[in-house]
């Protein structure tokens, strides 16, 4: 799976997430918060993964501080469990818990980098001529606009897990 994609790892471990690179990812890496801001400040990156426990300046300031600058800016937050303090997801769009495997962290990866790269449902309700909207039974269905759940999938051999897979997650069958 070839992405292109850069993402800043700001991890303690980098050599823990080298295999983002070896599933099409470009890395920029830093083993604290300062090297991370500055890597930050000086590339273009499309998406950030943050490990929370960073040392004297935690993930979580470290995802505030970036979001300040970029707040589109997709950012994973990495912990190793879920007991974080009050306030700390704050300025994350995703977390992933270390024990949820490689997977997981792929599959978040990219979907912050799906919903990035669609349009809002709003913006494309709102440009869409009158003329051209679906006229049916319901009012309602000629103004909504298509959500992601109506689009076709990727090639399943590209996706990080299968559907009987993300089946399993949603029933609660499969547990990380």
């Amino acid at each position: 799976m070839a992405t292109n994609a850069t993402l800043l790892c700001i991890h303690r471990d980098p050599a823990q997430l080298r295999l983002l690179r070896e599933s099409g990812y470009e890395l920029l890496i830093a083993t604290n918060g300062h090297d991370g801001l500055r890597l930050f400040m000086s590339n273009s990156v499309d998406a950030i993964v943050i490990e929370y426990h960073l040392g004297l300046l935690d993930g979580a300031v470290v995802a505030t501080e970036i979001k300040q600058v970029r707040p589109q800016l997709p950012i994973i937050m990495l912990t190793e469990d879920l007991e974080l303090p009050d306030g700390a997801l704050n300025s994350v769009d995703a977390v992933v818990t270390k024990s949820d495997g490689f997977r997981f962290l792929l599959a978040a990866i990219q979907s912050v980098l799906n919903v990035r790269t669609q349009p809002p449902a709003v913006k494309a309700r709102a440009q869409t001529p009158a003329h051209l909207r679906r006229t049916g039974r319901s009012r309602e269905w000629a103004d909504r606009a298509p959500g992601p759940a109506l689009r076709p999938a990727a090639d399943p051999k590209e996706l990080p897990l299968s559907p009987t897979e993300w089946d399993g997650i949603r029933s609660g069958a499969i547990h990380f």
